[in-house]
C-alpha cells in the first residue's frame, strides 16, 4: 500500500491569505478577533475571526478565496483528481444575501467550475468534522487504488445562520477563546478556506498514516469521553501507531466548559502519560467544517518552521492536562482532533515521510 502524501497546502484564515502570511501573524502575536453584532434575544457583540478579504459579493469573495488556497496547494497539478469540498454552511451567506438559492449541487457544481476541476467531485458535510471526515475519505479512495491524487478543500465563509444559532444555544464566548483554562466560557467562531493537497507520487514533509470518526449521537451538541477514547484507540490502530509513539496531540480545546473537560478526560484515560498538546482555536477561532483542514494546513506549517501559539491565559488544574507552552522537540507523529455537532468525534495521525 503507498503511502499518502500531504504533497501541498493552502491557507486563508484571520491570520492571513496564505500559510506564510498565517506564519508571520502567528509568529508576531496573532489578531484579536473582530466583533459582530447581534440582534434579538441574544443581542450583543461576540469576538469572530474573519478573513482579511473584502470583496462586497458573497460569491467574488469566495471564488477569489478557493481560487488563491487551492493554488498554493498546487491544485492545478491534479484537476483531474478526487476533489472533496468539506464545509457545514455550504453558500448559505449568499442565499442570506438573496444572490443564489439553496441548492447544494449547485454549490458543488460552482466550487468545481471556479477551479475548472474536471475530475469527481464530492461535498462531505458532518458538521464541523467534514474536514477530517474529507481526509479519511480520501485515505479511503486512496489505499484502495480507486485515487492517487485527492484535494481536500475546507470551506466555511461568513453568515449570520451559524452565529445565530451558537449563539442562540449559549454556546459562544463574548470576551475570547480560552482553550483549557480556568474561565473558559464558550466557542469563538471564525472563516476559513483551506486546501490540503494528498497524493501517493509527491512526497514532501508528511504523510497521512490513519485516522477514525467516532459517532456517539446521545450527545448531540457536545462530545463523550466514550467516544473520545474510541476516535483516540482507533486512529492509533488504523495509523499502525502506539499511544506512547504520539509525539504531539492537536486538540479541539475550543474553549467551551463541558467539551474541553471531556476531551481532556479522554486525553487522560486514552494516554495515561499525555503527550504534549496544541489548540489553535484561540489564534483563528473555531473554523467549523474547515477547522481539520485549516488546523492541519497551519500546525504543519508551524512545525517545519518552529512557530508556536502563545496562550495567555491561566490553565484549568483540575483538567489534569495543559497545553505546551513551546514548541516540543524531535516530533515524528502528531495526532489532530476535531469534535462536533452531531456526536462526531474525528481523529487522524500525521508522520514524517
Amino acid at each position: 500500500m503507498s503511502p499518502i502524501h500531504l504533497a501541498g497546502r493552502g491557507l486563508a484564515c484571520s491570520l492571513g491569505l496564505s500559510v506564510e502570511q498565517a506564519l508571520t501573524t502567528l509568529r508576531q502575536g496573532g489578531v484579536h478577533p473582530a466583533k459582530i453584532t447581534l440582534p434579538g434575544a441574544m443581542a450583543g457583540d461576540y469576538p469572530f475571526h474573519a478573513i482579511p478579504c473584502t470583496k462586497d459579493d458573497w460569491n467574488e469573495r469566495a471564488r477569489d478565496l478557493v481560487q488563491r488556497v487551492a493554488n498554493e496547494a498546487g491544485a492545478q497539478q491534479i484537476r483531474d483528481g478526487v476533489l472533496l469540498i468539506a464545509t457545514s454552511s455550504f453558500d448559505i451567506g449568499a442565499v442570506e444575501r438573496g444572490t443564489t438559492q439553496m441548492d447544494y449541487q449547485a454549490f458543488a457544481d460552482k466550487v468545481a467550475t471556479w477551479l475548472d476541476w474536471v475530475g469527481p467531485v464530492h461535498v462531505v458535510n458532518t458538521a464541523c468534522t467534514s474536514s477530517l471526515n474529507a481526509l479519511l475519505l480520501a485515505q479511503a479512495l486512496m489505499r484502495s487504488g480507486a485515487a492517487e491524487e485527492v484535494l481536500v478543500l475546507g470551506m466555511e465563509i461568513d453568515n449570520r445562520l451559524t452565529l445565530g444559532g451558537f449563539a442562540a444555544l449559549q454556546l459562544l464566548s463574548r470576551t475570547g477563546s480560552k482553550p483549557f483554562a480556568v474561565q473558559r466560557d464558550g466557542l469563538v467562531l471564525g472563516e476559513a478556506v483551506a486546501a490540503l493537497r494528498l497524493s501517493t507520487r509527491d512526497a514532501v514533509v508528511w504523510d497521512l498514516a490513519g485516522g477514525a470518526n467516532v459517532v456517539d449521537g446521545e450527545q448531540p451538541t457536545g462530545a463523550s469521553v466514550r467516544a473520545v477514547n474510541e476516535m483516540f484507540m482507533q486512529a492509533l490502530a488504523d495509523s499502525g501507531a502506539t499511544a506512547d509513539a504520539i509525539d504531539l496531540i492537536k486538540v479541539q480545546a475550543a474553549g467551551s466548559p463541558g467539551n474541553d473537560a471531556v476531551e481532556a478526560q479522554g486525553l487522560r484515560e486514552t494516554f495515561g502519560v499525555v503527550p504534549p498538546l496544541v489548540s489553535l482555536k484561540a489564534a483563528m477561532g473555531h473554523t467549523m467544517g474547515a477547522s481539520g483542514a485549516a488546523e492541519l494546513a497551519l500546525l504543519t506549517a508551524c512545525l517545519e518552521q518552529e512557530v508556536w501559539p502563545a496562550y495567555e491565559n491561566e490553565a484549568d488544574k483540575e483538567l489534569g492536562v495543559s497545553l505546551a507552552q513551546a514548541m516540543p522537540q524531535q516530533i515524528r507523529r502528531v495526532m489532530a482532533t476535531i469534535l462536533g455537532f452531531g456526536g462526531s468525534h474525528a481523529s487522524v495521525v500525521l508522520e514524517r515521510a
